[in-house]
């Protein structure tokens, strides 16, 4: 085999400024640069390989061949003890590159190879910073890639990140390398790290609070300490060797084209404790990365962000980004910085272009992904959004407010927003950001419902006596004729201050006679309480539910009618499944005598005492919805103390009610509508 050596041991100068070429240089940015210890050398004079490389920045653009190129905010030089270094930096939170979380000033190769063939990336470097800011919780924060393996095929998975992170205080951090597998099948949100500790701990090492942290390594890496890896690839094994002076040197060995992890017996304990808790407990393919193309990576690709760490307990690191802006985030140290002094690159002459994987990933996140293109279901529905915009058609349609796409570091899901105020239906007291089905359908001929989700938020504000307060219902069934009652809504509700929440379902009745003021919801628990559970008074709350659901903690739940009767199943992992089943076309409470307890004690005191239609929703006409349907609002609650919660509502302010945490967010990932079915 013969090797193409794109660079022999190089060292790497090069100077900043912002995007203009080595021609525009400004004098007086210039001498201040000088001053700073930064060089103004031009990189291409120096270092022979960069039209081997794109460059990406923490803006999230791709500048191509980094020749005659230097920026002042991520890629420049810096002189220390008549040594330059190559100075790689990026903020916590920017534009980013491809579907990551993520912002990195990084190198990424222009060709690609196979894992069978000969490639070697060799590199002496520092870490000059890591976040200042995190929930230390959460693996990721407080750390920065340094080096990668990539895949440019498939899942595009990484089989080799090289990390380095140290906690705030912590004189010393730890350097360790992950694997992430090329996981089997179609679904990669089940794809999981297994992370090797090299000086230091491993990636599963976390505080025990978001700003409590564990002893500090003992053999640990300083910040502006030097250490060197090399990575070579040949037959389908990657060899690592880790050396830093002070420190014994570190070798590993791990087969990229045959899989230690086929199993789910063969998936080490560390991932199970780590990362199953969010459900990402996939088996890797039999032959791991060995029909897919590869490529380097080396530079800063920060790991800590600004996303909530609810969304994921191990790559969203909740820390400060000032809203996006660069230069704050620089000055109070919410930011990555990597600075190499030496590399080199080797790979094979049967290397292929990797345009493809840079057409498929330049600016990706700034692409618009619309709900539909998530659940595609969405012709079926039209929309209410939390300002009273109503929208038919929901094809390539999306609000940033209301109605929109995220990545939660795994996979996309479709957000419903709502605030605690807005403008909502003729007949409610609450906002909504809710799918309305345009099909309607009796109970006897039926109809079925679908989703996975998780709530994100619900109103951190509101009246602990009123049973409606801090909830969101997250899927309903709603008549379209007569009363226009809910034989359905699936509540989410959780206190302020507990951890875990409840699901519960009611059923409204279908209210005999022509009044419809003597309506009622009969609430029966999932996990955790049902609606009537609530606060001793105004601030004071139950205990917390053993048994809840947290925020950002996924579950499921189908509704299936069939025949007049309602289906209902609820799943989430780590829960007993629950199954209910209700009569829709023969009612249980057409006398006084029938009405439960629950009901008589919370609605009693509001006159709310009928009694329902002998056939209760027989023949009506009836529609699914979905989304969130806040049930917090800014009523007074002593004129309703089972649905008007006192909540803060900042004058109907929608973006002061969002900053304030007065408003409800439910994310979906998957959700289907079609008829009912034989229920099993």
């Amino acid at each position: 085999m013969v090797k193409a050596k794109l660079s022999l041991q190089i060292l790497i100068f090069i100077a900043a400024f912002q995007f203009e070429g080595c021609s525009n240089i400004n004098k007086k940015q210039d001498a201040s640069n000088i001053k700073n210890g930064i060089t103004n050398k031009i990189p291409n004079k120096v270092i022979p390989f960069f039209q081997h490389w794109n460059l990406i920045l923490g803006d999230g653009s791709n500048v191509g061949q980094a020749v005659d190129y230097r920026h002042n905010d991520f890629f420049f030089t810096s002189t220390e003890a008549n040594q330059d270094w190559v100075v790689f930096k990026t903020p916590n939170a920017g534009n980013t590159h491809g579907t990551s979380n993520n912002t990195r000033t990084e190198l990424a190769q222009l060709k690609k190879w196979s894992p069978y063939t000969e490639s070697k990336l060799s590199a002496s470097l520092k870490v000059m910073n890591v976040s200042s800011s995190g929930d230390a919780r959460v693996a990721s924060t407080f750390s920065v890639v340094v080096g990668q393996i990539h895949s440019a095929d498939g899942h595009e998975n990484e089989p080799l990140k090289i990390f380095y992170k140290k906690f705030p205080g912590h004189k010393k951090g730890s350097l360790f390398w992950n694997y992430e597998i090329n996981t089997k099948g179609v679904d990669n949100s089940k794809r999981w790290d297994y992370s090797y500790p090299i000086w230091g701990y491993d990636f599963s090492v976390v505080g025990t609070g978001e700003n409590s942290y564990p002893k500090e390594p003992e053999e640990g890496i300083a910040l502006g300490e030097e250490f060197s890896y090399e990575v070579e690839v040949k037959n389908g094994i990657m060899y690592l060797t880790f050396s830093s002076e002070g420190h014994e040197t570190k070798t590993f060995t791990k087969n990229l084209v045959d899989s230690d992890f086929k199993t789910s017996s063969e998936i080490p304990k560390q991932v199970k404790e780590l990362f199953f808790p969010i459900g990402q407990d996939g088996v890797e393919r039999h032959n791991a990365y060995a029909e897919e193309g590869l490529f380097f990576k080396l530079g800063s690709y920060n790991q800590t962000n600004g996303k909530s760490p609810q969304t994921n307990r191990v790559w969203c690191s909740g820390a400060i980004t000032h809203d996006g802006d660069l230069q704050k985030q620089y000055a109070d140290g919410n930011y990555a910085e990597v600075w190499f002094k030496s590399a080199s690159i080797e790979i094979s002459d049967a290397s292929i272009s990797n345009a493809g994987y840079f057409e498929a990933n330049d600016y990706l996140s700034q692409k618009v992904v619309y709900p539909n293109e998530v659940i595609p279901f969405m012709d079926k529905f039209k929309i209410l959004l939390g300002d009273g915009t109503r929208v038919e058609n929901l094809v390539e349609y999306e609000n940033k407010r209301f109605f929109y796409t995220v990545i939660d570091g795994t996979r996309r899901w479709v957000v419903y927003k709502t605030p605690n105020s807005g403008i909502t239906s003729p007949n409610s007291s609450n906002t909504r950001t809710e799918l309305h089905e345009k099909r309607e359908w009796t109970p006897e001929k039926g109809g079925r419902l679908t989703g996975t989700c998780k709530v994100m938020h619900v109103s951190k504000t509101g009246d602990a006596r009123v049973a409606a307060s801090f909830s969101t219902v997250v899927g309903q069934i709603h008549s379209g004729e007569g009363h226009e009652n809910e034989p359905l809504k699936i509540f989410y509700k959780k206190f302020p201050g507990h951890s875990r929440g409840s699901v519960f379902w009611n059923y409204e009745i279908n209210t005999a006679g022509s009044d419809n003021s003597g309506r009622w919801d009969f609430s029966t628990p999932v996990w955790g309480y049902d609606m009537s559970v609530v606060g001793a008074n105004k601030s004071q709350y139950p205990p917390e539910p053993l048994d809840g659901i947290a925020l950002g903690e996924e579950f499921s739940y189908e509704v299936n009618v069939f025949e007049g009767i309602m289906y209902l199943t609820f799943k989430s992992k780590n829960h007993k499944t629950k199954i209910f089943t209700k009569n829709l076309i023969s009612s249980e409470y057409t006398g006084k005598s029938d009405i439960p307890n629950q009901v008589k004690q919370m609605f009693g005191p509001l006159g709310q005492e009928g009694t329902e239609k002998v056939n209760a929703y027989a023949g009506e006409l009836n529609y699914f919805k979905q989304g969130a349907y806040n049930q917090t609002n800014g009523k007074t609650p002593e004129t309703n103390m089972v649905w008007h919660t006192g909540a803060k509502t900042y004058g109907g302010n929608i973006d002061k009610q969002y900053k304030n945490g007065s408003y409800a967010e439910v994310w979906f990932r998957d959700a289907s509508i079609g008829p009912g079915i034989t229920p099993k």
